[in-house]
């Protein structure tokens, strides 16, 4: 199994609370319709450097930022299909350039193993010939997904649940891990290839949702990983 996307759109976040999102659900029924799936678990990995390069630029907010992930939608077994994610922004337009392989061909790939032919594996490739990243967190949240009835390129994602590990960096081990995020936080994205429906952004300036700046992985590093980082460099040269 090989299928390689690419494709290009605006991700805005919000963050809002129970009462805000059946509020919002309630005007979005004309418009959207839940995606086929319903509710589903997302599980993904996150690579970087030894030292953190990637997500340590990423956190500065600079006009073009880069990393790499792998994703699957559950826990995976050996030959569940996983995401190997590239993903770039730039003056807030994301990229995103992905290929499929079966989980236990995920770490030979990465590692340079096999023949690749796809121009996006290539691309991953280089990418890890460049920064040589690892393993280095697992981020699993529960997704709610619509998609616009007359536009399916509109869709609204709502992720509960969002919780993070430094340990068993394997798909095929599990989801679970620690809260990211204090309880009732629900995170909402908006996925759109140009500007938002006049209706969309008519709700949201009714119920006083207003966008925010957030990132799963940029989140667990400066609240749990980073903190950890400076005690043992402390620990070090006390």
């Amino acid at each position: 199994m090989a299928v390689s996307y690419s494709f290009q759109r605006y991700e805005i976040k919000y963050f809002l609370n129970e009462e805000k999102q059946a509020a919002l659900l309630k005007k979005m029924e004309p418009y959207m319709i839940p995606d086929v799936y319903g509710k589903y678990g997302i599980c993904s990995i996150y690579y970087d450097t030894k030292d953190w390069r990637l997500i340590r630029a990423s956190i500065e907010k600079p006009a073009y930022k880069e990393k790499l992930r792998i994703r699957s939608y559950g826990p995976a077994e050996d030959n569940s299909p996983v995401f190997i994610e590239l993903k770039k922004k730039v003056s807030g337009i994301v990229y995103k350039r992905r290929i499929t392989r079966e989980a236990r061909e995920v770490e030979p790939f990465l590692k340079g193993e096999g023949a690749s032919p796809e121009q996006i594996a290539g691309e991953i490739r280089w990418f890890q010939q460049k920064y040589r990243t690892e393993p280095k967190v697992f981020i699993g949240y529960d997704r709610l997904a619509f998609a616009g009835k007359e536009d399916p390129e509109l869709r609204v994602t709502f992720d509960t649940n969002i919780r993070w590990r430094q340990t068993a960096l394997d798909l095929r081990t599990g989801d679970f891990g620690e809260p990211l995020l204090p309880g009732g936080e629900i995170l909402m994205e908006i996925k759109i290839p140009g500007a938002a429906p006049l209706w969309f952004s008519r709700a949201l300036s009714e119920l006083s949702i207003y966008p925010t700046s957030f990132s799963k992985f940029g989140t667990c590093y400066c609240r749990h990983i980073l903190p950890e980082i400076r005690r043992n460099e402390a620990l070090h040269h006390a």
